[in-house]
């Protein structure tokens, strides 16, 4: 299944390629998410760094684990989260963080695949409000931590 979404948010770019980068903070803000481990932390090179993170998840009747590797690149705004493992034949999803008039456009690409076909069908009913669902926790996180600290300079010179 692919599936990509494109919004304009009124944060810096620089704001959400953090909070989407910070992964081991998901289990706060993603209901699903409920566990999260980091490991393998190292830095390729400036400004772009690389981790393996094991999230546990829960849907209704199915509770699962897998693993990623998810590659920052701040100087392009960019992240990109590769399986590593789990119920997942594959799985690949890229995030990108362009400046905007208004803020930021957010891209956001996934591609998956799950090896029992059954969970293929059961979330290709729900995959599109999913995957809303996932980019409004993003944004009400974003809201909830302009408030919290210095405002965005979105969108300004």
């Amino acid at each position: 299944m692919r599936h990509a979404l494109t919004r304009i948010l009124p944060y810096a770019p620089e704001l959400l390629f953090e909070l989407v980068g910070d992964v081991e903070r998901y289990p706060q803000f993603v209901p699903w998410v409920t566990g999260m481990r980091v490991w393998n932390r190292r830095e390729l090179e400036p400004d772009v760094s690389q981790l393996d993170a094991e999230a546990s998840v829960a849907f209704s009747f199915l509770r699962e684990k897998f693993a990623t590797r998810v590659r920052r690149d701040a100087g392009r705004r960019t992240i990109a989260v590769d399986l590593l493992y789990g119920p997942f034949r594959r799985l690949s999803n890229r995030w990108r963080f362009e400046p905007h008039p208004e803020g930021c456009e957010v891209s956001f690409e996934i591609d998956f695949e799950f090896k029992a076909p059954f969970l293929d069908r059961i979330l290709a009913a729900n995959f599109e409000p999913a995957v809303a669902r996932l980019m409004t926790c993003f944004e009400d996180r974003a809201a909830a931590l302009s408030k919290a600290g210095p405002s965005p300079q979105a969108g300004r010179s």
